[in-house]
């Protein structure tokens, strides 16, 4: 080959480089809007949806640092067409046994350009049959931790927030009223009065379909813009081998109006990246 032409391919494989490498580097993090703030700013082991991957991987690390038999799933994606690699999603894992409760954490993130905040976070305990908690302590601590649910029916407890508060459908729970509440069915009722007069979908059914979807943003995109809320804490207990005990708690932290605007923030820095890539790097020579 000649060698004018090597010339050529190595140069033009440099510049594919750089225009990678620029995207990457030229990243100015913008902090996406969020549905949670002040006091009311939720958390589940001190992961909210103000941390991002490195903070909330130092949480975990600290939580089973003394454990020999977690589980820990790290999944990357780039940023782009051969942009910079990013934490995406933290998983980990304790298995249950006879004698062992078993936990999940799952945390999933935002690119760089949206400052990597995580916008999923959920947690899921499963105890032994030794250790199963009363339905009453645990609502106890929940009401106590994360204030009066929203609406509470069908095994959970409901948080919707919107506008920077929780939302209230009328009845204002105490902690035996949720109690009463808990395994009964959602009050269509309160149901109605939730969603008002739009025709928006139902923040209940998002955060179910958000636990049991790939927890990417491509994923859950759609709904998401569609919610009629800005973002959903859930708590669910599921009975155990009595009726008034738990034999799993899920707690699931979705921040809906962060998800939506991380989206937007991405789409715009790719965008950018791309057309800054394409615009000649040449300067003027000197005279």
């Amino acid at each position: 080959m000649p060698r004018h032409a090597l010339v050529l391919m190595l140069a033009m494989g440099l510049a594919s480089l750089s225009t990678a490498a620029s995207l990457a580097d030229d990243i100015k993090p913008k902090a996406p809007e969020t549905a949670f703030s002040g006091k009311l700013r939720p958390d589940i082991l001190g992961i909210s949806t103000e941390s991002n991957a490195e903070s909330a991987r130092a949480i975990f690390d600290s939580l089973f640092k003394s454990r020999t038999d977690t589980k820990t799933d790290i999944q990357q994606q780039k940023f782009g067409n051969g942009g910079a690699s990013y934490v995406a999603a933290l998983n980990f894992s304790l298995p249950a046994g006879s004698k062992q409760n078993g936990e999940m954490l799952s945390t999933s993130f935002s690119s760089p350009a949206s400052a990597n905040r995580a916008y999923f976070v959920a947690r899921n305990l499963t105890f032994a049959p030794d250790q199963q908690p009363s339905k009453a302590d645990m609502i106890r601590e929940v009401m106590g931790k994360y204030g009066v649910p929203t609406i509470v029916g069908d095994q959970h407890l409901y948080y919707i927030y919107r506008k920077g508060s929780i939302m209230s459908v009328g009845g204002k729970y105490k902690e035996t009223t949720a109690l009463e509440a808990i395994d009964k069915p959602l009050d269509p009722r309160a149901a109605v009065k939730l969603n008002g007069d739009t025709v928006r979908g139902s923040c209940v059914a998002v955060v179910k379909r958000a636990q049991s979807k790939a927890k990417e943003p491509s994923a859950m995109l759609t709904e998401a813009k569609g919610a009629n809320c800005d973002g959903v804490l859930s708590v669910q207990l599921v009975p155990g081998t009595a009726a008034d005990r738990v034999g799993i708690a899920q707690f699931t932290l979705l921040d809906v109006k962060q998800l939506v605007s991380a989206a937007a923030i991405d789409s715009a820095a790719l965008v950018s990246g791309q057309n800054e890539g394409a615009m000649p790097k040449g300067s003027a020579p000197k005279l």
